[in-house]
């Protein structure tokens, strides 16, 4: 029963996360287009390597479907 219990525990927090990360996922999107407009030639980049790894992150989650 306490694996049963734990197993959910680690699916509400694993949907919870993929929640923030659609969030934050938004948010850099929104840096990006700004920094694209102001011609930001450092933080289109940094923009870019965080949704890379934000990607990564939700792919390996399936919290892309």
């Amino acid at each position: 029963m306490k694996q049963v219990v734990h197993i959910i525990r680690k699916i509400d927090v694993e949907r919870e996360y993929v929640k923030l990360l659609q969030l934050e996922l938004d948010y850099e999107l929104a840096t990006l287009y700004d920094a694209v407009k102001q011609a930001d030639g450092k933080q289109k980049m940094k923009s870019k390597r965080r949704l890379t790894e934000i990607h990564h992150e939700l792919e390996m989650l399936n919290g892309f479907e």
